[in-house]
């Protein structure tokens, strides 16, 4: 397998930055009143399961790599959430962002898993 040179090659970061993008456009038609409530924390915690992603990517240790990729896992989770919250609140609901979001999820842990195999953590 050949090595990457930059995250942008990712599968995994160019899935969750498709989610990220995903977010932004069905965010666009929250209501006005969630403008600094559930919309800003749907996109920062979208955007930071692909920051984080890229961030991690050129971490030397991989430890604090590991820690970069958890941080990314725990927004995934926020964002799942926020996807029921704004199902349930009848915001929106885009069927196509629940097996998007399991996609990423299934790749950040074999991603995670691959790194601590390589490094024998």
């Amino acid at each position: 397998m050949e090595k990457t040179k930059t995250f942008e090659e990712l599968l995994v970061w160019q899935k969750a930055h498709e989610f990220v993008l995903n977010i932004y456009r069905s965010t666009d038609n929250f209501p006005k009143s969630e403008i600094y409530g559930l919309t800003s924390q749907f996109r920062r915690a979208a955007v930071s399961i692909a920051a984080n992603i890229a961030e991690g990517y050129k971490k030397k240790d991989c430890r604090n790599k590991i820690n970069f990729l958890n941080i990314a896992q725990s927004s995934l989770e926020e964002c799942r959430y926020y996807l029921i919250l704004s199902r349930d609140l009848h915001y929106f609901y885009n069927e196509t962002n629940i097996p998007l979001i399991n996609e990423v999820s299934k790749l950040l842990t074999a991603y995670t898993k691959a790194i601590q195999i390589n490094n024998d953590i």
